[in-house]
């Protein structure tokens, strides 16, 4: 009876573990602040090349994107 506590201690305690260092890998990089260049993206952020696309503006008809079929 013991050592099934102990077994199942031990798993939940290595699964709490795996959660955090999971959590710890897959958070975002922290911003670092410089007085020089507030308005700079962060180095994580990918530049694609163009502007966010605007979800109320209308649809152009020289877009690059693949229509979708409908």
């Amino acid at each position: 009876m013991l050592s099934t506590l102990l077994v199942i201690g031990g798993v939940l305690v290595g699964l709490i573990a795996l959660l955090a260092v999971i959590v710890s890998l897959s958070a975002r990089p922290s911003a670092k602040r410089s007085t020089t260049s507030a308005a700079r993206t962060p180095s994580w952020v990918v530049d694609a090349g163009r502007p966010h696309p605007d979800a109320w503006s209308p649809l152009s008809t020289t877009s690059t994107e693949i229509p979708a079929i409908r």
